[in-house]
């Protein structure tokens, strides 16, 4: 396996559980997961970036990507995979060296292409058939975080890495 230095993540229904929930004031609320939080941090204090890639707009995502130190937010996007291509180029990065979690058709051109795709339990069942590992929890659950574990664990001391994370001064 390839070392990871890029995280890319879809919103709805992988950072959340897909809901939507509009105000009669228009205004969008979202329910994140504090677990995928904390899995967003690790993955910060192992020193890879994050980027977010989301076909909707909304504030709350502004809101939950700069608490998180989210590297890259990118939203309203028809097309993820130019701007995911635009990223990896700015990035000077290779396919091999991100992954990618998604859950709907919108993602498949990103997780066609690259080695390491994560889907949540929940996802669309032709993203399921197309990605590498499909998390046992479901997206706004857990989902982001157990991916992260599993990458981390497989590319640093995972201990270790805790164990960092709780003694040593990080912004993450």
């Amino acid at each position: 396996m390839n070392r990871i230095k890029l995280i890319v993540l879809d919103v709805d229904g992988v950072l959340t559980d897909g809901s939507l929930y509009i105000g009669s004031d228009e205004t969008e609320y979202k329910q994140f997961n504090a677990q995928d939080g904390m899995g967003i941090s690790l993955a910060h204090c192992a020193g890879i970036l994050t980027a977010i890639i989301s076909g909707r707009s909304s504030e709350s995502v502004i809101k939950r990507a700069e608490e998180l130190n989210i590297n890259f937010i990118y939203q309203g996007i028809r097309k993820k995979i130019d701007i995911f291509d635009q990223l990896l180029k700015t990035l000077g990065l290779n396919t091999n060296e991100v992954c990618y979690m998604g859950d709907d058709i919108n993602d498949l051109p990103i997780i066609n292409i690259i080695d390491m795709s994560f889907a949540p339990a929940n996802a669309a069942e032709i993203v399921k058939e197309r990605v590498k590992y499909v998390t046992k929890n479901k997206g706004g659950n857990g989902a982001v975080r157990e991916m992260i574990e599993t990458i981390l664990r497989r590319q640093t001391n995972f201990y270790q890495l805790v164990n960092d994370y709780n003694t040593k001064d990080i912004n993450s």
